[in-house]
């Protein structure tokens, strides 16, 4: 049976997820009896986006399971904590061979921070002696962290931020870009701007000087203000956002979390005229535009389709609309933008895939022991039997890392731009804990069709044409142009 491939682009809340009834905010230590754990973190019957498969064995144009509303949120426990504790065991990619201390080492870091942060800290907060053995360590970890809850302030809002902060410490301990812990969604910026190496995962580890707006949402408080694509940022409310190669965590907040009433003074350079000036933008709630293919017939009959993520049928969006520009022109190539894709739902790309390749090997899925499955294009779909070239940059991510990488080593097209993100670690599947938070995790690693390791490294395009802030003041896409001349 074919393998759907299903790489996440984000946490999304499942209807096969369900609620635990309330825990107590401080509970007993847990011993290393497994019938004295909490009830196991839950999970829908696939992965979020993923159909199931077809009698075939083909992908079904199904977008998978219909996403519910959030149950209310309850206090992060320690015996969420723990929950999450065993749930990375069972489920995780290398759970079954995780070094408990790993986590449980990292967790105690972040709670003991997050008490200095506050003055809070404890003569008490100390690293208990830990054995390797998981449920004889996690006695002892919940027995310690006990003891400190038990001498904070009667304070729910502080005691869930020290609950959270030890959480997001484990979560971290597993350096995996697909696992992550979230209590909310997540929160879009309300000032209506995107910039260069400034994605949804953070801070891209590639960035460079000077950063620059790629994009402005229509009807936003950034539009209102004037800024432009390409406009680089001198300062944001007085403090220049990087410096010496270094990004600050303290202004990509203001950035990123402005709300109404919080006005973002900006200091920008515009390199089509090379002045500088500054603006003061207002956070607003503005239309979110849904994502949508847009085509075009550029100069030489070549399609132009921007596919801006793999959202459910984007797929036959793209197929249609190359079709409609075939029917009054005989097309010479295509160019995929593919620039900004985040990603999305694997059962998307395996069906576009199989409009350039049919009977081969995509990428493989591979557990801890290195025992790998194949995944394989959709067959069904007709080949387009095209050119193709794809233009990528840092902000194609998970599964379009996944396209182009099946690209490359099949030799399906060019790619042009810059190298991918970088962030396709693997499946993943969100777990329901008792706090009505989500813990998403990768059960499997990806690596591409020539065996190689795509996440954290990304793709290398075959022709660098990065879009600069002078291109986009300007007008300019040496993208487009470079793709232009190799199809023409």
């Amino acid at each position: 049976m074919k393998n759907e491939l299903r790489i996440a682009a984000g946490m999304v809340a499942s209807a096969a997820l369900v609620g635990y009834a309330a825990m107590s905010m401080i509970s007993p230590a847990s011993s290393a009896d497994a019938s004295s754990r909490p009830p196991a973190c839950a999970a829908p019957t696939s992965p979020i986006g993923q159909p199931a498969t077809s009698p075939s064995g083909a992908a079904s144009p199904s977008d998978g399971p219909v996403a519910a509303q959030p149950a209310p949120l309850k206090p992060t426990t320690i015996t969420t904590i723990e929950q999450a504790y065993y749930c990375i065991f069972d489920n995780y990619y290398s759970g079954s061979v995780l070094d408990d201390r790993i986590l449980l080492v990292r967790a105690f870091a972040a709670l003991t921070q997050e008490l200095q942060r506050r003055g809070l800290d404890q003569s008490q907060a100390t690293m208990p002696a830990l054995t390797g053995r998981k449920d004889a360590d996690w006695a002892a970890f919940s027995g310690a962290y006990e003891k400190i809850a038990a001498k904070l302030p009667e304070d729910s809002a502080l005691r869930q931020a020290v609950a959270e902060a030890t959480l997001q410490g484990m979560v971290a301990a597993l350096g995996d870009n697909h696992a992550n812990w979230s209590r909310l969604p997540q929160q879009r910026s309300l000032l209506g701007l995107k910039f260069s190496g400034l994605r949804p995962d953070g801070t891209d580890p590639a960035i460079t000087a000077p950063i620059f707006v790629t994009a402005v949402a229509p009807d936003s408080g950034a539009e209102s203000a004037g800024i432009k694509p390409g406009d680089e940022v001198v300062a944001v409310n007085g403090v220049p956002l990087i410096l010496n190669g270094i990004v600050s965590d303290g202004v990509v907040d203001w950035v990123k979390t402005a709300s109404p009433g919080q006005p973002v003074q900006f200091t920008l350079r515009r390199p089509v005229t090379g002045k500088t000036f500054t603006t003061i933008v207002n956070p607003v709630m503005f239309p979110q535009a849904e994502p949508k293919v847009e085509t075009k017939l550029l100069p030489g009959d070549i399609a132009y389709v921007t596919i801006p993520g793999f959202y459910p049928g984007v797929a036959e969006q793209v197929l249609d609309a190359i079709a409609d520009l075939r029917r009054n022109t005989t097309l010479r190539g295509i160019i995929f933008d593919l620039r900004g894709n985040g990603g999305g739902s694997g059962a998307e790309l395996v069906r576009l895939l199989g409009a350039f390749v049919h009977g081969k090997t995509t990428s493989y899925w591979c557990d801890v022991r290195d025992h790998c499955t194949a995944n394989h294009p959709d067959d069904t779909v007709p080949l387009l039997n095209l050119p193709l070239v794809a233009l990528t940059d840092r902000n194609c991510a998970s599964a379009c890392d996944s396209f182009a990488s099946t690209v490359k080593d099949l030799h399906l097209g060019t790619l042009v731009g810059t190298r991918t993100a970088g962030l396709v670690s693997g499946p993943t599947l969100p777990y329901l804990l008792d706090d009505n938070s989500e813990l998403t995790l990768p059960s499997l690693h990806e690596i591409g069709a020539n065996r190689e390791i795509i996440n954290t490294i990304g793709v290398a395009p075959d022709y660098l044409a990065p879009m600069t802030a002078a291109d986009l003041s300007a007008g300019r896409d040496p993208g487009v142009a470079k793709a232009l001349t190799l199809l023409r």
